[in-house]
């Protein structure tokens, strides 16, 4: 688990690491509902994604939704198949429980991600903007 974790780290940099640890147990106890696709080389994890089963999601019609929590591919290996090659993985992962939809979602301001989701024939169907207030 410390090499899936360090990935979780290089895609989610504001989390502690507690905060990381205990995320990433969560996920890894409950493979009834969410799915950890690696890609290692030369001994080494240099990809991963974190596919869940969502009851909704954004812009689909049906239930439950696959959905793509997280996704990181190393920068020196990516335009080499195997973020698509993971994104299969968790698509077909989630048509094996019963999903006709996979969703997923980024910042605004991830251009690049955006990209790379419309590579992969993801359509956008919303934008999200949140607020917060503190009391």
């Amino acid at each position: 688990m410390p090499e899936w974790e360090r990935l979780r780290h290089l895609l989610w940099p504001d989390l502690t690491q507690d905060e990381n640890a205990r995320n990433a147990e969560q996920v890894f106890n409950d493979d009834d509902r969410w799915a950890v696709l690696v890609c290692e080389s030369k001994d080494e994890l240099v990809g991963m994604v974190e596919a869940h089963l969502r009851d909704y999601a954004e812009g689909c019609d049906s239930s439950p939704v696959g959905f793509i929590e997280g996704w990181y591919v190393a920068p020196e290996v990516r335009r080499a198949g195997i973020g698509r090659a993971l994104i299969e993985a968790a698509e077909e992962w989630a048509r094996s429980r019963g999903c006709s939809e996979m969703a997923s979602d980024t910042q605004l301001w991830n251009v690049e991600s955006h990209k790379a989701h419309s590579a992969l024939g993801y359509e956008e169907v919303e934008r999200l903007v949140c607020f917060r207030k503190v009391l």
